[in-house]
């Protein structure tokens, strides 16, 4: 089962660096990255930038589509005019099926905000003891995951305690 996992990072770079991260994971078979999409927000900057990983194959995928859809009602749908944001509240229902909701996109918009970064992944198959030990030190934020309620509050617990072990070592 594929799990959508939004991360914060407090900084524009972080998101960059933790897909740099991924990539090195999935290529050690740790986990495998179905398909991803990063924000990065530089301070002096009104807008963010939004890119997806473009080198992804397989039918796990989401597509541009999809990325753009979600970045564009969390980020610029006020921007735009009343037709558009008509027409992207109507796909927007559709993706509520799948765990993306208005308190998601406003949960988004509210974190992901000048001086920092998001990423956004689609994956599976992940050996989660690796992945937790590859982020410590990232001072990444689990925004949103699509994962149970208890499986996400273990997904909390082992990011809480690889920041926690981190913290003791510096």
């Amino acid at each position: 089962m594929a799990t959508l996992t939004a991360w914060k990072f407090p900084t524009p770079e972080g998101a960059d660096q933790a897909l740099a991260t991924l990539e090195q994971l999935q290529k050690q078979e740790l986990i495998q990255v179905l398909d991803a999409a990063v924000v990065t927000w530089p301070a002096d900057k009104k807008r963010p930038k939004t890119r997806q990983l473009h080198n992804l194959a397989g039918g796990g995928a989401l597509g541009g589509s999809f990325w753009g859809l979600l970045f564009g009602l969390i980020f610029f749908v006020p921007l735009l005019g009343m037709v558009i944001g008509a027409a992207s509240g109507a796909l927007a229902g559709s993706l509520s099926d799948v765990g993306i909701d208005d308190d998601f996109i406003n949960d988004v918009r509210s974190q992901v905000t000048p001086g920092t970064s998001a990423l956004f992944g689609l994956t599976a198959n992940a050996v989660q003891d690796k992945v937790a030990e590859a982020f410590r030190g990232s001072h990444a934020e689990l925004l949103h995951t699509n994962l149970s309620a208890e499986q996400e509050a273990a997904l909390r617990e082992v990011f809480s305690d690889a920041e926690d072990e981190a913290a003791v070592r510096a």
